[in-house]
């Protein structure tokens, strides 16, 4: 765990342009995905952060190879055999149970230590079970261990999912693919994250449709059939999000490429209710404002909703506001935790139960503040650019979990922003 502080000294203009990694919440699932593939599959446009870090000693555990040289990675699974996790690693990273699926579509067993991450809500893994439960897998808990068996082989089936909970639906589609029929995954999450992933399936011989829609149809396939592939990941629309976040708390310009605008549909939206001027390209967005910041009502909701991993940089900029918002938190209970560290910067917020009131100050103020997850680390760091004198935030490992190169991007647009090592502020 980083024992590094950011140092912001603000306020400071951001404005330019940046390029977005690849996206965390994608990469992470293809490289769990190409378990299935037996062999090596290559992923391109993969980030440099530590949760993909610890998914790659995941995988090394159960026997792949791993390499990548700067942005491309090289997972060779045709030597694994091993279908069990250890809780040292799943316990560091919530992704992790999504080597569930693709270990029980690959070998018809697994066992899963029971998962971690941020502290931002409960996040049970009741629909995960449920939906594979369908499929003909039978579970049992041991010891903090989650087994799998399959003892009458995978069966297709339909699952109407009580919520459209993407890990739920990534696990039941990694599994599904060699479940023998079609199985239909109805209330299914339809995150750009999703797609990617069915993109990557079909590419390894898989037969899905629907990808992106409510609806998601999987046509088994025998085990032989699937092979490894060469797969390019999306880009990361929250990393884009939070800098056009920054943009229009700071004024802008700034620009982000290696987006596409379509997943970012709601947050631009939002961005034009309070002042701000988006403009887009094939794969680039724009953001800036001339005029105040004006509040507006923020409810998180499943994709194509507000996304609540934006939440936290979004409330920062009603707390900048001229006047009077709501943010409504959906999605994770706990993630209003962030409002506190805000508040001791100057912000104005009153918490009931999931609901925050925001109501807008004409400026913050430094202070020394922690991360309580990862979004609320990116967002702390964008209110130290706001506000007036330094702000120290610590927690950085958050960040690190999400963000590459962070700093050095905040900069590249105009930031003083730095990391130095706790013990230096002392």
């Amino acid at each position: 765990m980083s024992q590094d502080v950011i140092v912001v000294q603000g306020p400071c203009k951001l404005q330019g342009e940046v390029q977005v990694s690849g996206a965390k919440n994608s990469a992470l699932k293809l490289m769990a995905a190409a378990l299935l593939g037996q062999g090596r599959t290559c992923l391109r446009n993969v980030p440099d952060i530590s949760d993909i870090s610890i998914m790659s000693k995941v995988l090394k555990r159960l026997g792949a190879t791993v390499e990548r040289e700067d942005h491309v990675m090289w997972v060779d699974t045709a030597k694994v055999e091993k279908f069990e996790t250890p809780y040292q690693l799943v316990s560091k990273m919530r992704a992790s149970i999504s080597v569930l699926g693709p270990l029980i579509g690959r070998f018809g067993r697994a066992r899963v230590a029971m998962p971690g991450g941020c502290q931002i809500g409960a996040r049970k893994i009741d629909m995960h079970l449920v939906g594979l439960e369908k499929l003909g897998v039978e579970f049992s808990v041991d010891h903090g261990y989650l087994s799998a068996t399959t003892p009458h082989g995978l069966r297709a089936a339909e699952v109407m999912l009580t919520f459209p909970s993407v890990g739920a639906t990534e696990n039941m589609l990694m599994a599904a693919v060699t479940a023998e029929g079609t199985s239909v995954i109805d209330n299914a999450a339809r995150e750009p994250e999703i797609v990617d992933l069915c993109n990557m399936l079909n590419e390894m011989g898989c037969k899905v449709s629907g990808g992106g829609s409510p609806c998601i149809q999987v046509e088994g396939v025998s085990l032989d059939e699937l092979h490894p592939c060469d797969h390019v990941t999306v880009g990361d629309r929250i990393e884009a999000g939070t800098f056009l976040t920054g943009g229009a708390l700071t004024g802008g310009p700034v620009t982000v490429r290696g987006i596409d605008p379509s997943f970012l549909r709601m947050a631009c939206m939002k961005l034009e209710d309070m002042g701000a001027t988006v403009e887009t390209g094939a794969d680039w967005i724009c953001v800036r404002r001339d005029g105040p910041l004006k509040p507006t009502d923020i409810q998180t909701l499943p994709h194509p909703g507000f996304p609540t991993d934006l939440q936290a940089q979004f409330m920062l900029l009603d707390a900048c506001a001229q006047g009077n918002s709501v943010v409504t938190e959906n999605v994770f209970e706990n993630r209003f935790m962030f409002a506190a560290e805000l508040m001791r910067m100057g912000a104005d917020i009153a918490i009931d139960g999931h609901h925050a009131t925001v109501h807008g100050v004409e400026s913050l103020q430094g202070a020394p503040v922690s991360s309580t997850d990862l979004r609320a680390g990116a967002a702390l760091v964008l209110a130290g650019c706001f506000a007036e004198g330094e702000t120290q935030v610590y927690g950085v490992d958050h960040i690190d979990r999400g963000y590459e190169n962070y700093v050095a991007k905040l900069n590249q647009l105009g930031g003083t922003v730095t990391r130095v090592s706790a013990d230096s502020l002392q």
